[in-house]
C-alpha cells in the first residue's frame, strides 16, 4: 500500500482528496501545516507527496527546498496559478508533476499511479544490477576524462579546470550521459530514460529545466559552458572537438 503525505491549507480539500485515494488502496497522511508535512516525512517517509503551492505558514516551493534536502521523494505540486513562471520554478525545485485546479480526483489517482510505476520500474532496474555488474562497470574507467573535465564516477563529483561544480541527483544523471556521448544529438528520450528510469512525453520540460540549471552553474566558465549545446526540438549535444 503506497503512503501520500497530503498538505494543503484546505481542510475540506484534504478530505475530500484523502476519502478517494484511500478508497482507491493509499494509505493517506494530510495536514494543512507545511512544519508537521516536513516532520512527517522525517518520521515515517511517505512514497509520494501531494503539495499545494499557496499556503500562508509557508508556501509550497519552500516546502519542496525543505524535503529535497533530505530526499528525492516524488512531489506533485497543486496549484490553482497557471503562470508559466510557476510551473517551471517548481520543475526547477525538483517537483515531479504540477497540476492545475481545479483537478478530477480521477486525473490526480492517475497521476500519482504514473509517477509510482516510474519509481518503481527504477527500482527494479537498480536492484537487477548485482554486485559484479557494478564493479565491471566502474572498474574500467574510473574517471572520465575529456579535455578540462574530470567525472568522478564512484562518488559522483564533476570537475573542469581544476575547480568543481556540484550538481543534484538529476542533474549529474542529466550531464553525465551527455558527456559520456560527446558530438551527438542526446535526444529527450534519452536524456528522461537516463534521469527517471522511464520516458513520458510531459517529461520534456522537466529535462529542459534541468539541463538549464546545469548550464547555469557552469556558466561562469564559458570554455565549460559551450560544451553543451541545444539541438532545437531535439535534445542537447554535447561539443568535444
Amino acid at each position: 500500500m503506497a503512503k501520500i503525505i497530503m498538505i494543503d491549507d484546505d481542510i475540506e480539500v484534504i478530505g475530500i482528496n484523502k476519502k478517494y485515494l484511500e478508497g482507491c488502496g493509499f494509505q493517506v497522511f494530510g495536514t494543512d501545516s507545511p512544519s508537521e508535512g516536513i516532520e512527517k516525512m522525517k518520521v515515517d517517509p511517505a512514497d509520494i507527496i501531494i503539495l499545494d503551492v499557496m499556503m500562508p505558514e509557508m508556501d509550497g516551493f519552500e516546502v519542496c527546498r525543505k524535503i529535497r534536502k533530505f530526499s528525492d521523494v516524488p512531489i506533485i505540486f497543486l496549484t490553482g496559478k497557471s503562470n508559466e513562471d510557476d510551473k517551471l520554478n517548481a520543475l526547477m525545485l525538483g517537483g515531479d508533476d504540477y497540476i492545475l485546479k481545479p483537478y478530477s480526483l480521477k486525473e490526480l489517482k492517475v497521476r500519482i499511479e504514473v509517477i509510482l510505476r516510474r519509481v518503481a520500474k527504477t527500482a527494479v532496474k537498480a536492484e537487477g544490477k548485482n554486485a559484479q555488474d557494478i564493479k565491471t562497470q566502474a572498474e574500467p574507467e574510473e574517471f572520465l576524462v575529456i579535455g578540462k573535465l574530470k567525472i568522478d564516477r564512484l562518488n559522483h563529483r564533476v570537475f573542469f579546470d581544476d575547480k568543481e561544480y556540484v550538481f543534484t541527483k538529476r542533474e549529474y544523471a542529466a550531464f553525465t550521459y551527455m558527456a559520456e556521448n560527446p558530438n551527438r544529438t542526446v535526444t529527450f528520450k534519452e536524456l528522461g530514460t537516463q534521469i527517471f528510469g522511464t520516458y513520458l512525453d510531459f517529461d520534456r520540460q522537466a529535462i529542459m529545466v534541468i539541463v538549464s540549471r546545469v548550464r547555469k552553474k557552469i556558466s561562469e566558465d564559458p570554455d565549460f559552458a559551450e560544451m553543451i549545446e541545444s539541438r532545437y526540438g531535439k535534445g542537447y549535444s554535447f561539443v568535444f572537438e
